[in-house]
Parts: structure tokens; C-alpha cells; sequence
């Protein structure tokens, strides 16, 4: 699984209840502005606010809008092993991966008791390629990777890789590496993004993607070329649209009511997350377009 992986909101009404119809056209978006697959139920798509009912609707949905040009990895992971587990029967016959993060309540206290907790979910869905979380700055699980891989590759039959959310690019490095590229390694730290391309990335997970996909594959491309200046400058472009969106209330509210300016109304955030009226879009649009930020802006 390679290429932009969006990070995708869960769509709601003004209620916010779930918004499932709108997926069709959401999945339309993503693809048309060369995102190659979607990360569904994760940090950007508000899980922990999500009842696992509600989970399992977006999981379905998702499902029935995966295309040969549009694959979905479904987080399932869960404070609850048992959750996390049923969430992973209910996943392994619609999605082409899944993906859990480590509790983040009661925090794992070593290394072995990650690679258990991976191992139980991922046999709950053992035709489907797993993928460790790994977000530290949310779940305190600190753990090295490669030394994660070297434990869990030999118990975990179905372990795809990594979706690598830490700006450690020495151990990004290594697990790229670890048993000659055998892992698929997904780089998901939007703002450093550039600086994972020297480290052999093609596949990245991030909830910028759903804005600015262009910009992003214009950095692949600069950086082919051998320009480097515009490939920095077009990533400091990415990190002042994170910028002026926190600004707003928080980039996870801001964004997704941002959403709105691009053609995808996905509704409003749960708390504790902020959504935007239309004023503060419109402020937020004046400051991207004074940045330069605006042509590289997804499209629908």
C-alpha cells in the first residue's frame, strides 16, 4: 500500500449523527486529486468520540466505496482488547487492512505486552494485512520500532507494517530497512513530510492529504528533480495551512469544517473538537490564498 493515504473525517449532520451518505462522494474527492487510499477510524477520524457502533457503520460504508484505485486501512484499535478485537471480525471481510494503536488509559509497560495486544487483534482478521499504529505523543507507547518488527514479524502471521506517526526519522530509517524492506513502513507526520523522501518513503498517512494532495505530490516531484528549494518551500506552505487552521480553535475541528471550502461538506466535530462557521472559513481562505497556499489545494 503505497502513495497519499488520507486520514479521513467521519462525516456527520448537523446533529452529529453519522453522515454515511456523503462517502460516495468523499471517496470521488480523494481519488480524483491522486490520493491512493484512505485511513478510516483513526486520530483525524475522531474514534475515541465514535461508539463502536458507529465505528462499524463507517467501516461498512468505507468498505462498500473501496475501488481497485482506492484501498481503506480501518483503525480498530480500542482501550478494550475485546473491543478492539470484535472490531477486527467485524473489519477482515470489508477493508484491505487494519490497522490498532496501543492503549492509551492504561498504558502498555513493555515492549512484549504491545506485540501480545497486536498479535490477539491481528488473528481476528488473519487474511488481512495488519498494521501497528504507532503514534507515541497520544499513547505514550514510546517503543523502538525495529525492535518491535524483529519481535512481532516471527508472531504475527498477517503483519503488513507500520503506520509510523513520530517525527524519529532514525528509527522511521531503520524500519524501512529492517529484513531488506519487508515492512510496509507508512510515514504519518504531515509538517516533515519532505524529510522522509531521502529515506527511501512512497507511502505516507495524514489528514493534510485530504486538502492538499496536489501540494504534496508536487514535493514528490520537486524532490525528484533535484529541487530542493521548492520542495522545502512547498512544505513550509503545508505547515503554515496547519498553522492557520490551529489558530482557529484546532486543526482537528478547523480542518474538517475546511473541508467545506473544498466541495465536501463532512459536518460538524464532536467535543472537544471546534467547528468553524462560515465567516472563519472564509478569514481562513483570505490568509491560505495570502500565503500562496491556494492553487494547491485539492479539488473537487
Amino acid at each position: 500500500m503505497k502513495g497519499l493515504i488520507a486520514a479521513t473525517y467521519a462525516p456527520m449532520h448537523q446533529d452529529t449523527s453519522l453522515n454515511l451518505g456523503v462517502i460516495p462522494k468523499y471517496a470521488k474527492f480523494l481519488k480524483g486529486n491522486g490520493v491512493k487510499g484512505a485511513f478510516i477510524n483513526g486520530s483525524t477520524g475522531d474514534f475515541a468520540s465514535l461508539s463502536i457502533a458507529e465505528r462499524k457503520q463507517i467501516t461498512s460504508a468505507w468498505g462498500e466505496n473501496k475501488t481497485s484505485d482506492l484501498f481503506v486501512i480501518d483503525h480498530v484499535g480500542h482501550t478494550s482488547l475485546n473491543e478492539a478485537k470484535d472490531l477486527a471480525r467485524h473489519a477482515a471481510d470489508k477493508v484491505d487492512g487494519i490497522a490498532a494503536l496501543a492503549p492509551y488509559y492504561f498504558r502498555l509497560s513493555n515492549i512484549h505486552k504491545l506485540v501480545e495486544y497486536c498479535k490477539e487483534i491481528a488473528a481476528c482478521a488473519p487474511n488481512t494485512p495488519f498494521f501497528y499504529y504507532h503514534i507515541p505523543v497520544l499513547t505514550g507507547a514510546n517503543f523502538n520500532m525495529v525492535e518491535f518488527l524483529e519481535l512481532a514479524t516471527p508472531q504475527i502471521p498477517n503483519l503488513a507494517g507500520i503506520k509510523f506517526t513520530n517525527n524519529n526519522l532514525i528509527d522511521y530509517k531503520y524500519s524501512k530497512e529492517f529484513n531488506n524492506g519487508s515492512a510496509n513502513i507508512l510515514f504519518g507526520f504531515d509538517e516533515v513530510f519532505l524529510s522522509s523522501l531521502p529515506f527511501g518513503a512512497d507511502g505516507w498517512v495524514g489528514s493534510t492529504y485530504n486538502h492538499l494532495a496536489p501540494l504534496y505530490l508536487a514535493i514528490v516531484e520537486a524532490f525528484n528533480n533535484n529541487n530542493h528549494k521548492l520542495a522545502a518551500d512547498l512544505q513550509q506552505k503545508s505547515m503554515k495551512f496547519v498553522d492557520v487552521l490551529n489558530a482557529k480553535g484546532g486543526f482537528n475541528g478547523a480542518a474538517k469544517s475546511f473541508m467545506r471550502a473544498l466541495g465536501v461538506d463532512l459536518g460538524p466535530s464532536r467535543f472537544p473538537h471546534t467547528t468553524l462557521t462560515d465567516a472563519q472559513i472564509e478569514e481562513a481562505k483570505t490568509e491560505l490564498d495570502a500565503l500562496g497556499v491556494t492553487p494547491y489545494l485539492s479539488k473537487t
